[in-house]
């Protein structure tokens, strides 16, 4: 099997050791295992658990305790519609290996994570592509999807809120969108990692899994809960999609480490304390990049609203990439280029990592930009 380099990834891997002000990050800044312990309450009892923990695989699906948790923030999920993975990451190519076969039709938007085409297009389905435009905000043409759709349309697939742009598909929009895919009986999957991080109300928009019949949720501890570390995702879905995902996943998984599935359940446990700390740091975030923006004629975005990255038009006559370093190179920032998004000609940024790394960040990109001749006068 054949499949393209991961722009995203490769771009990841090289750089961010290597840069002062990391403005790629996706995640929401970092939890230490104190602040965590902090916030569930659990600094004078976490050992007592602990310690007579026998290291075996653990339960195989993810703890009872695990996926109870997770079936809190969904309105009709069941422990039963719930499968532990490793990270959401884990969890999206289970279900493009379970779902998708050589000669299926597989739509899917972009930009989004590039798991969602290429590997589809790797297992030799027929990817068709459905653009994300700023004219549109970001979100699907319905009548482009409309036209795409086959009866034989084997697979939908979303990133919701998206990656890298930040727009949100929100209930009334979901409706028309299933409206039109349910006329294939296709599966959608949704990629939701960022789900929980909307700019206003609770965070959350409705889950794929709660609304569609053939809906199939992706999450994690990644983003919105600030665990990257423990390396812990799931899927949410129908359960004959689960019973087939399970299949393959005895052959790449087994279980996850049991230490990953105790402090995942400690966290989603305490999800209210950790959520108003996300909100705080997205929500306050946002209005300082977008602050930033307002003052650089140069450059020019839809201002997101979820998420944590945002997707940056610029007015210079240079690849993403040769921007992207020479920032890097000049001012110790990291942003990620366009291109390996296929997005050439924007920047992504990471806004929801420590505020004052985001200030600092911002204020050097200026000096930066300040050097720069600009080209036309642009803006989305």
């Amino acid at each position: 099997m054949k499949i393209k380099p991961f722009g995203v990834e490769i771009w990841m891997n090289e750089f961010e050791d290597h840069c002062e002000f990391n403005l790629a990050e996706t995640c929401v800044a970092s939890l230490t295992i104190e602040q965590l312990l902090e916030m569930s309450g659990k600094n004078d009892s976490v050992m007592s658990d602990l310690l007579p923990m026998k290291m075996t695989y653990g339960a195989i699906q993810g703890s009872d305790r695990l996926r109870d948790a997770i079936c809190t923030m969904y309105a009709k999920q069941t422990r039963e519609n719930i499968v532990v993975t490793h990270g959401a990451i884990g969890a999206n190519a289970l279900v493009h290996e379970t779902l998708v076969e050589q000669g299926d039709h597989v739509i899917s938007v972009r930009p989004t994570y590039q798991q969602h085409y290429s590997i589809p297009e790797s297992y030799g389905a027929e990817v068709e592509i459905l653009h994300l435009r700023p004219e549109n905000g970001f979100l699907p043409d319905l009548q482009e999807f409309a036209a795409m759709v086959r009866p034989k349309t084997k697979l939908i697939v979303l990133n919701n809120p998206n990656n890298p742009t930040g727009s949100l598909m929100e209930a009334g929009f979901l409706d028309q969108f299933i409206d039109i895919a349910s006329g294939s009986d296709a599966y959608i999957l949704c990629d939701e990692v960022y789900r929980g991080t909307n700019q206003t109300g609770d965070g959350f928009a409705p889950a794929m899994a709660d609304i569609y019949k053939k809906g199939i949720s992706v999450a994690g501890m990644s983003k919105t809960f600030s665990l990257a570390g423990l390396r812990l995702g799931w899927i949410a879905g129908p359960p004959e999609v689960l019973e087939a995902v399970s299949i393959h996943r005895d052959y790449n998984t087994i279980s996850v480490g049991m230490l990953d599935d105790y402090f995942a359940a400690m966290a989603l446990e305490a999800k209210d304390k950790i959520l108003e700390r996300t909100h705080r740091i997205t929500r306050q975030n946002l209005e300082v990049l977008d602050a930033w923006v307002a003052g650089e004629p140069s450059i020019s975005y839809i201002k997101p609203k979820a998420g944590t990255t945002a997707l940056l038009k610029y007015d210079f006559d240079m690849p993403s990439r040769d921007f992207c370093i020479q920032l890097l190179e000049n001012k110790g920032v990291m942003f990620t280029p366009g291109s390996v998004m296929n997005m050439e000609g924007w920047l992504r940024v990471g806004y929801a990592n420590d505020t004052d790394i985001l200030r600092t960040g911002l204020a050097r990109v200026s000096e930066f930009l300040a050097r720069l001749p600009a080209r036309r006068c642009n803006t989305v």
